[in-house]
């Protein structure tokens, strides 16, 4: 939202709630306008501050063209009674001002998103009130910088009313973080600031206006730096059960979540256990929320099982998930519940962990929930967009390729993918930054400026470097922009030697900015505002300023600098954030314009954390920019695919009955490799990979003559062994209605032994991240073994744009087929995919693709598909992948359609080299480039494949995220 003055921000909030009494889900400009200016008549006038009327309009006709989607849940009610019903919920006290604090902030969508959200995670959390002993344990999974905070604050002052007494949140692993946190949990929860010494400094947030200080909860922490549960606090505080709930903010520190195990014990505890004779306490509920519960929390020490899957009773946890555990173990009544934006490790945690200390291990065995995103959120599919046959789909034009950050063989430059902490960022030998970063640092400049000109210049804007996590090289890079700022400020804002500066920052506008702008403005969803153009001549107007409020600082785990977001003030900071792991997990940076990010981590989990340009961007998106390196690029690609992959898998999930351990067990053997670190799977050797339900591509392919023809005569030998085919060059199948229309050459009943000896032969490319041919061929005849995948379909696609190619002793391909080069990858041909869609379904007769498509409608969620595209979307009119494979394997009895595990469908497409568009990239070859998709049918075998890692590729690991403790 934009900044308004205080009159401003009343009126709008006052026109809000008349909306909202009108209970008007889409009300029109004019009745918005009107509101506002009834809002506006009531208001006493000053001189001083006007009321902006026409900002108050475009604020709300903003808010109200959001919307939210439907969260998706897998629940286990195993040992759950249901409580929370609206006689629960009468005379509820925290919960309503919170509500009303965001009402003067927030889209009424999300509001409403917010408290059904929050009623249903509560729901499925325990009556504090129940009696005995309960253990209930959940997991959040949001978006990058989504608002994950205001839902866990949300759900805390449901729980306070609905009577927890004892609310501990673990907060991060850095002191800023659990700052960061402590102050937005006093605006949304307590209502008034902590102090070092328990002092209430002023009443802010739900508590402003004196509204409800009678409930003001306890805290035992404060918003300072060091403001963590001490040894002062834990001597000197004492608790009894009483009618308002404690709150601790706490960072996971083995010494401080040891302090406050002590404390619980010794001054809590009123029950001894009669068998182990440990303390807990018996009478006050328990609700502890774990903020980025797969950083810190997850036991990355190897448990070992016995044959039963019994755990070792001795086996002794990792420090702080021991602590987290050994708390929620101290407590007979108690909740917990995960936030976290990438859910791998946690699902991962086995089902069956526990010690005798300890008690069960974080696995969130009573629930999982999907929060669905805002419209207005700015993701990792909007950014990068997703796979197709055409390339990428959709995306926004914000990304900027570098690569001078090193030399071409990686191994020295300014900032090599491999550095120790003594490295010097030198460029070209000299102690200075490469050109990439200084025009990354002036395109921020210019953002600032401009939002400057679209009334933002009260609102934070901050620019983020992320290169290294070694603080000793952190410190050289702060140095070096420091000194590259101060040079262009006095360059500037003096009017000296400025000709070249000032010229190179003008080509960067008006020929970036200028047209990005109109690109971003054709993609803009319902909900955002169309950003203002601006002259060149306008922007230079506001460079001097705008370089005189930018600050230089370096935020790590032993830097001095912190963000100073809450300090009030009419002009918001300006900052370049220089940092490593510090600014990878949780840390907000206000007004994100700009990141530099050249950080090689390629675990999925890790760099999705690293993403902190997920979030929202009213009003200034067209301006952000992500600076970084092709390689990232495509490791966020494919974690934006693999991300949608498993969203979708787990809508299909969620009306079959499936449970959180379901889920679990399906993310396991995902054939998405380095989804987290090893560690954190407590794998040693291996992981273990089921095909089972998936289509695997080959979006990577090889560009070598010889393994090409390598990749040709594997193809060729397969479609001799099937013979001739049952239909050619038309295949024609009833779709609904309408007959659908394939051209090609299609094989039945294929032997599972022809297609693995394919897999035996064809080369799969090695930066095809989920398709490796020995894997797809010991998990084939694995199958085999059982009596299922042992009946193939193939398919040879023909009716391209290419020429004609006869295969040796088989058919005739008359024109082979097209896909797009992606030109920045010069070391392999690289395609969206392969399959198009209709064509993983051309095996099914008509009743199967009926119910396939009834499947598909059935599992649609329109809300999540309007949050991924931006957009209203039609219900599909063909089913999708994970429906035709379910329908394959599974069947469907109640149609009379027969679960058939043993047919798998193999799709064989031949790209001509030529319609590339890529140049001469193959040399000589002028053959058939064979790509395929692999169709794999549902199936509740369990059959898994072992993917070995030798322990060169564990030490790099390690060595790369080292033993979370």
């Amino acid at each position: 939202m934009s900044e308004f003055n205080r009159p401003t921000s009343t009126v709008i909030s006052n026109a809000q709630n008349l909306l909202m009494e009108q209970a008007t889900q889409n009300p029109t400009a004019s009745v918005i306008k009107e509101m506002v200016e009834l809002a506006a008549s009531i208001m006493p006038r000053r001189e001083d501050e006007p009321i902006d009327i026409e900002g108050a309009v475009a604020e709300l006709i903003r808010r109200y063209s959001i919307w939210i989607g439907k969260n998706s849940t897998l629940s286990d009610d195993s040992d759950h009674e249901t409580w929370l019903g609206s006689s629960r919920k009468k005379g509820w006290r925290y919960w309503p001002r919170y509500r009303d604090m965001l009402e003067r902030k927030m889209p009424p969508a999300a509001i409403d998103a917010l408290e059904i959200s929050t009623d249903e995670m509560l729901g499925l959390l325990e009556d504090p009130n129940r009696t005995g002993s309960w253990d209930r344990r959940g997991l959040v999974v949001g978006h990058v910088q989504s608002g994950k905070t205001a839902n866990y604050t949300g759900l805390i002052c449901k729980a306070a009313d609905a009577g927890y007494k004892i609310i501990i949140i673990l907060a991060g692993l850095h002191n800023n973080l659990r700052s960061q946190t402590q102050i937005r949990l006093e605006e949304g929860f307590l209502g008034y600031e902590t102090s070092a010494n328990n002092d209430v400094v002023k009443f802010i947030g739900v508590g402003e206006m004196g509204r409800d200080l009678e409930i003001k909860p306890n805290c035992a922490t404060n918003r300072t730096e060091n403001g963590d549960f001490s040894t002062n606090i834990a001597n000197h505080l004492a608790i009894t059960p009483e009618e308002r709930p404690w709150l601790f903010v706490v960072k996971k520190n083995k010494t401080v979540l040891d302090r406050l195990l002590k404390w619980i014990k010794n001054h809590v505890a009123d029950t001894r256990d009669n068998e182990s004779g440990l303390k807990y306490v018996s009478n006050l509920p328990l609700l502890l929320i774990d903020d980025e519960a797969d950083n810190g929390s997850v036991d990355t020490g190897e448990q070992t099982f016995d044959s039963e899957g019994n755990p070792d009773p001795d086996h002794e946890p990792k420090a702080i998930n021991s602590r987290i555990r050994k708390i929620l173990h101290s407590f007979a009544k108690s909740a917990y519940v995960g936030y976290t934006a990438t859910p791998f490790a946690n699902v991962f945690i086995h089902r069956q962990g526990n010690t005798t200390d300890e008690g069960a291990d974080l696995f969130p065995k009573s629930f999982i929930i999907n929060l669905a995103a805002p419209s207005n959120y700015f993701g990792p599919t909007r950014i990068f967009g997703l796979r197709g046959v055409d390339g990428r789909i959709g995306g926004l034009p914000l990304v900027r390729v570098f690569k001078d950050h090193m030399s071409e063989d990686r191994e020295t430059g300014w900032m090599p993918e491999k550095h120790d902490k003594y490295h010097q960022p030198f460029y070209l030998g000299v102690d200075t930054l490469p050109p990439s970063l200084k025009n990354a640092i002036q395109s921020f400049v210019l953002a600032c400026a401009s939002r400057e000109l679209r009334g933002q210049g009260s609102e934070h804007s901050s620019m983020l470097i992320h290169v290294t996590r070694y603080i000793l090289v952190q410190k050289d890079v702060h140095r070096q922009v420091k000194e590259y700022i101060t040079g262009l400020r006095q360059r500037i804002t003096r009017g000296v030697d400025d000709i070249e500066s000032l010229k190179q920052m003008r080509r960067l506008w008006e020929e970036d900015f200028s047209p990005t702008r109109t690109a971003v403005i054709e993609r803009l969803v319902e909900s955002e505002t169309t950003p203002p153009d601006h002259s060149w001549d306008e922007i230079l107007q506001k460079l001097g300023d705008v370089l005189s409020d930018i600050e230089v600082r370096m935020i790590n785990g032993k830097a001095k600098d912190i963000l100073d977001y809450a300090t009030p003030g009419t002009k918001g900071l300006k900052v370049i954030a220089v940092g490593g792991d510090k600014l990878a997990r949780g840390l907000t940076l206000e007004g994100l314009c700009t990141s530099y990010f050249v950080r090689t981590s390629k675990m999925y989990d890790t760099l999705m954390q690293m993403g902190r340009w997920f979030g929202y961007r009213p009003g200034y998106l067209d301006l952000c920019r992500l600076y970084t390196t092709d390689d990232l690029i495509e490791w966020f690609q494919h974690i934006a695919d693999a991300s949608e992959e498993l969203r979708d898998e787990f809508e299909a999930m969620k009306d079959s009955g499936a449970t959180p351990k379901d889920y679990g067990l399906r993310v396991q053997s995902h054939p998405v490799l380095l989804v987290t670190s090893p560690l954190k799977m407590r794998t040693a050797k291996d992981l273990q990979l089921s095909f089972s339900g998936e289509i695997l591509e080959t979006v990577a392919l090889h560009r070598s003559a010889d393994i090409l023809s390598k990749n040709l005569d594997a193809t060729t030998r397969l479609l001799q062994a099937c013979g001739s085919p049952q239909e050619s060059p038309e295949i024609i199948r009833l779709r609904g209605s309408k007959p659908k229309k394939w051209y090609g050459h299609l094989w039945d009943n294929v032997s599972s032994e022809a297609i693995a000896d394919f897999f035996d032969s064809y080369a799969t490319h090695p930066a095809a991240r989920k398709v490796n041919s020995p894997l797809i061929r010991d998990f084939i005849r694995s199958m085999a073994k059982i009596g299922q995948l042992t009946s193939w379909t193939v398919y040879l696609a023909d009716g391209g744009e290419g020429v004609s190619y006869q295969f040796t002793g088989g058919p005739r391909v008359d024109r082979m087929i097209k896909r797009k080069a992606d030109n920045t990858r010069s070391d392999r041909y690289a395609i969206g995919r392969p399959v198009s869609p209709p064509d993983e379904s051309i095996d099914l007769d008509g009743p199967a693709w009926d119910a396939a498509m009834a499947l598909t409608l059935k599992n649609w969620n329109p809300d999540a598909a309007r949050v991924k595209d931006g957009k209203k979307p039609e219900a599909p009119t063909f089913p999708n992948g994970l429906a035709i494979r379910y329908i394959r394997g599974m069947g469907a009895p109640e149609q009379g359609i027969q679960a058939a595990p043993e047919r798998g469908l193999l799709m064989l497409y031949p790209l001509d080299p030529d319609q590339a568009e890529f140049g001469p990239g193959f040399g000589d070859w002028k053959k058939p480039v064979i790509a395929f998709g692999i169709s794999f049918p549902a199936s509740d075998a369990g059959v898994k494949v072992k993917y070995a890692v030798d322990h060169l590729t564990q030490a790099q690991w390690a060595q790369e995220y080292g033993q979370v403790d």
